[in-house]
């Protein structure tokens, strides 16, 4: 039993051990920031039905045909994707499209058909394009933040 006892507090000073030696090395992880085409994220999701096409998507620089009666302002939704084994892009765009539906879902909820004046909002500093979002990705994560009003649009 000494020898099993002696074993096992090894065998925990040894993953202790690895643990810390790991730890600086996830303090340090990799995050690249990306300014991607928003339009064409929102095309690949209408394709393959992630979004129904109900609710459309206009980033602050572009104004939608009509008029726009803001039904809920400063609507946010922050959501993070597994990145690992994915191209930056690829995972910007699983992320995007997760935000995407959340956005969706909420004015669909709030009873409007579109989302204006869409801005990127990661760690709640905006970054505003008529054309592009921004997204961080790193080895294991990738994320979007995305800020909008939800809108009726006749």
């Amino acid at each position: 039993t000494i020898v099993k006892e002696t074993t096992m507090q090894l065998k925990n000073w040894t993953l202790a051990a690895l643990l810390f030696a790991v730890i600086p090395g996830i303090s340090q992880a990799r995050d690249t920031t990306h300014f991607l085409p928003f339009e064409q994220v929102v095309q690949e999701a209408i394709a393959a039905k992630r979004l129904d096409g109900s609710v459309k998507f206009y980033l602050a620089g572009n104004k939608p045909a009509g008029n726009v009666a803001v039904v809920k302002s400063g609507v946010t939704t922050s959501q993070k994707t597994n990145a690992f084994n994915k191209s930056d892009e690829g995972a910007c765009s699983w992320a995007l499209q997760s935000a995407l539906i959340r956005m969706q879902n909420a004015a669909k909820q709030a009873g409007a058909n579109a989302v204006v004046n869409i801005v990127s909002n990661y760690k709640n500093v905006v970054y505003s394009d008529a054309q592009k979002y921004e997204c961080h990705a790193g080895a294991i994560m990738a994320g979007v933040a995305l800020k909008a009003d939800l809108a009726n649009v006749k």
